[in-house]
C-alpha cells in the first residue's frame, strides 16, 4: 500500500509545451502532492490534455522539467476509446493493467487475478466481465477504462476528463474510485470540465 510520506510530489518547473506555432502551456510550475486528487481545468484547447501527456512521459517538453515521477511511469487512463479500439472482454481489457513492466513471456498469476477482480468490483463491471467491451454503454466503457487504470497500481495516476459524458452512476464510481486511491497515498491528477468532478477534487490547477 502506498502512503502520502513513500511517494513524493509530481513538480513541473517552468514547463513550456509547443505545438507547431503555438504554445500551450507557458512557463507551468505546478505540484501535484501525493494523497491528492487534483483536478485540471480550464476552457478547451487551454492544455489540460496537453499537460497530461507530458506528466504521462508520451509528450516531450519544450522546455522546464517535471520531477517525482516514477522511473516505470505513471497509469495514464485515455479519455474514451472508440468502439472497436479493444476487441476484448471486460475482463481481458482491465487485466491489460497487470503487464505494467511485467515481461511478456510471464503469465499473469492469482495475485493479479485477485487486483483485476477487485477493480472490476469497484467500479461495479464484474457482473459485466465476460462482456465484450464494445457490448457497454459509454459510461460502463469507462469505468472499464478507469478500472484498467486502477489496476497497474502505480504511484501516479493520470486520468483525461474521466466523468465527460458518462451517466450518474458511472460519474459517482469513478469519482469515488479517484478518491480511494488518493487516500492510498497515489498522486491523482485528472482533466475535468463538469462541476461535480471538480467540486469532488481536493486541489484544482486551473490552465489558459
Amino acid at each position: 500500500m502506498h502512503t502520502s510520506t513513500d511517494i513524493p510530489a509530481v513538480r513541473t518547473s517552468g514547463l513550456v509545451v509547443r505545438r507547431g506555432d503555438r504554445v500551450v502551456l507557458d512557463g507551468l510550475d505546478a505540484t501535484f502532492p501525493a494523497g491528492s486528487v487534483t483536478a485540471l481545468t480550464g476552457v478547451n484547447g487551454s492544455g489540460k490534455s496537453t499537460l497530461l501527456d507530458v506528466l504521462a512521459g508520451v509528450l516531450r517538453p519544450s522546455a522546464g522539467r517535471v520531477t517525482g515521477l516514477p522511473a516505470d511511469g505513471a497509469s495514464f487512463v485515455m479519455q474514451a476509446v472508440p468502439p472497436g479500439a479493444l476487441p476484448l472482454t471486460v475482463r481481458a481489457t482491465v487485466a491489460i493493467g497487470r503487464w505494467r513492466g511485467r515481461a511478456w513471456w510471464r503469465p499473469l498469476d492469482r495475485d493479479d487475478r485477485r487486483i483485476v477482480d477487485v477493480q472490476l468490483e469497484r467500479l461495479a463491471i464484474n457482473g459485466l466481465a465476460d462482456r465484450p467491451l464494445d457490448e457497454l454503454s459509454g459510461g460502463q466503457r469507462q469505468r472499464a477504462l478507469v478500472a484498467l487504470g486502477l489496476a497497474q497500481r502505480a504511484p501516479v495516476l493520470l486520468v483525461d476528463e474521466p466523468t465527460a459524458g458518462v451517466d450518474q452512476v458511472s460519474a459517482a464510481l469513478v469519482v469515488a474510485a479517484l478518491a480511494d486511491e488518493a487516500a492510498r497515498g497515489v498522486v491523482v491528477v485528472h482533466a475535468a470540465h463538469d462541476p461535480g468532478g471538480i467540486a469532488a477534487a481536493d486541489r484544482v490547477v486551473s490552465l489558459g
